[in-house]
């Protein structure tokens, strides 16, 4: 071990200030001098803490483009078919109370930063998916109300911290109801399909990091809690997409069933409607 930090030491207590100031401000000053300038590996607590900011950072950074892959397959197959907008609305919902929460309580923006990300995303499928069904109106009505609902979450003379504390343990609810619209939809259509696998299996990664990084750095039981139950949801999920991978969407269902067998002769199989005729041969 001497041997690595007599090679590794020289580099990091050189480091450009640029640099240093970043790692400080990711891991604070004691865990710096603990892993970089000492390397200290046995030092637990510092170590679990840096992996923990390394999974929150990239969840952030991942949760800008997850549903990207979503956005995009519904803007080419103009079908809202296999997705829920009653589960993106409860998800929506659940993380614009918990970004107010999170930001008003002044936790790191590494533990919670794609609540933000996702819930944008959200908003443009659920849009999607209401004009791919045939109700604008409806996705105009439903910005208005998220608008007015964020105005108010985030205003502390609007809501005090009890109050959204409270709307906080809702929300762990919302999070976790929102996956079972999605699930019911897989299952009555016997498919996936206009639903993205990299979001569900992405979704999966995500919140079973987020339990580790919340009970690293957020002592909080209501977004962990909120945590466990989603990814329990979230496994249900991938378990589906994973079962019904290469199921047919229902509209090549449906056109199966409009297809007309043919005979060995080459002509149709169908019935003539004409009755037996009753008329005597001579």
């Amino acid at each position: 071990m001497d041997a690595v930090r007599s090679l590794v030491q020289p580099i990091t207590h050189n480091l450009p200030a640029p640099i240093r100031d970043l790692g400080v401000s990711i891991v604070g000053e004691t865990c710096y001098k603990a892993l970089l300038l000492d390397v200290d590996v046995e030092n637990t607590e510092c170590i679990k803490l840096a992996v923990s900011k390394g999974l929150g950072i990239g969840i952030v950074g991942a949760s800008a483009v997850v549903k990207v892959p979503q956005i995009l397959k519904l803007l080419k197959s103009k079908s809202a078919e296999g997705v829920s907008f009653l589960s993106y609305l409860l998800e929506t919902s659940a993380y614009l109370i918990s970004l107010a929460y999170n930001v008003r309580n002044g936790f790191p923006f590494s533990t919670f930063g794609e609540t933000a990300f996702i819930m944008g995303q959200n908003v443009v499928i659920s849009i999607l998916v209401l004009n791919y069904s045939g109700r604008p109106a409806t996705a105009a009505l439903f910005v208005a109300a998220l608008a007015i609902s964020a105005a108010v979450l985030f205003a502390d003379n609007a809501l005090d911290m009890q109050a959204l504390s409270y709307l906080q343990a809702g929300a762990g609810v919302l999070g976790v109801a929102s996956k079972v619209p999605q699930i019911l939809a897989i299952w009555q259509e016997g498919g996936t399909g206009q639903l993205s696998a990299f979001a569900v299996f992405n979704y999966l990664a995500g919140s079973l990091s987020r339990i580790f990084t919340t009970l690293q750095e957020v002592d909080d039981k209501l977004i962990l809690y909120g945590f466990i139950s989603g990814f329990a949801l979230n496994a249900i999920l991938a378990l589906q997409m994973v079962y019904y991978w290469n199921a047919p969407s229902a509209k090549a269902r449906g056109k199966r069933k409009e297809v007309i067998p043919i005979d060995a002769h080459g002509s149709s199989t169908s019935v003539s409607k004409k009755g037996p005729t009753t008329r005597r041969r001579g």
